[in-house]
């Protein structure tokens, strides 16, 4: 069996601020072959999870923090093959979500590279860590996330899509980061989410949501949108996985990636 490889056919830019730190950061995508790799300066790291350095609050690739986003558009329009430059070390917040990375990848256009063998795990992989859950098998793209932070509202909200490729653009990638009402003086504290504003993060309150929202279950849909971007570092096209997760976070969705390579067919 195999699988289409895709770059696209012009350099895509992209600058804003750094979506923790705050800072003018600029990032260009070119069209590659061999893979995804990031680059800053002159180091490079291809995007794989032996080569995340740090998980906390985002995804790190060496020295490249909160790539989840720009991953996450590539995973869901099918781009097998890119170059990321990044230059301020790490990605812009842009507008909280994955739909400007996406907009912009069009824009440049979809080029075919041809086909290559497909490896996808040969039985189902489970991680789960008292109650984060994550389960991936092959299958056909039937994705599924539930976001739950219960007793507080709002609970527990299930995204799911049966179709991840077809339903990315529209219904995944527009969902924006999300944050706690009580977690934002640690936030201010630590410098973190500078570079987001109120039109571009989601923020939940005690008892409804504090900021306009997209989607009335923006957090589930967003945090599917990461765990696409952190899975997708094991290199399997997301129309070939059903994924259902729950509780999920950065770094048990890097666990989950790390194990899912280790039940892959050669």
């Amino acid at each position: 069996m195999t699988f289409t490889r895709r770059t696209i056919r012009t350099i895509a830019e992209f600058e804003g601020k750094a979506l923790h730190g705050g800072h003018p950061v600029k990032v260009r995508v070119h069209p590659s072959s061999g893979g995804i790799f990031f680059r800053a300066g002159s180091q490079r790291w291809e995007a794989r999870p032996v080569h995340v350095t740090d998980t906390s609050r985002c995804t790190t690739l060496g020295e490249i923090s909160t790539i989840e986003h720009v991953m996450s558009a590539l995973a869901g329009l099918e781009i097998t093959d890119a170059e990321v430059e990044v230059e301020g070390g790490e990605l812009p917040g842009l507008d909280g979500s994955a739909l400007p990375y996406v907009e912009g990848l069009l824009a440049a256009g979809i080029e075919v590279l041809g086909e290559a063998p497909l490896h996808v795990p040969f039985k189902r992989v489970f991680f789960q860590e008292k109650e984060v859950k994550v389960a991936i098998g092959k299958g056909t793209g039937h994705w599924q996330y539930t976001y739950d932070v219960s007793p507080r509202w709002p609970g527990e909200q299930t995204f799911e899509v049966l179709d991840v490729v077809s339903s990315y653009a529209e219904q995944v990638a527009p969902a924006r980061t999300l944050v706690l009402a009580e977690e934002m003086p640690m936030v201010r504290q630590y410098g973190l989410g500078k570079g987001l504003d109120e039109a571009s993060v989601v923020v939940l309150g005690a008892s409804a949501y504090e900021t306009p929202v997209r989607f009335s279950d923006e957090p589930s849909r967003h945090k599917l949108l990461d765990l696409i971007g952190d899975l997708y570092l094991a290199g399997i096209p997301i129309r070939y996985l059903n994924v259902s997760a729950q509780r999920s976070g950065h770094r048990t969705n890097i666990e989950a990636a790390r194990l899912l390579l280790e039940f892959v067919e050669e």
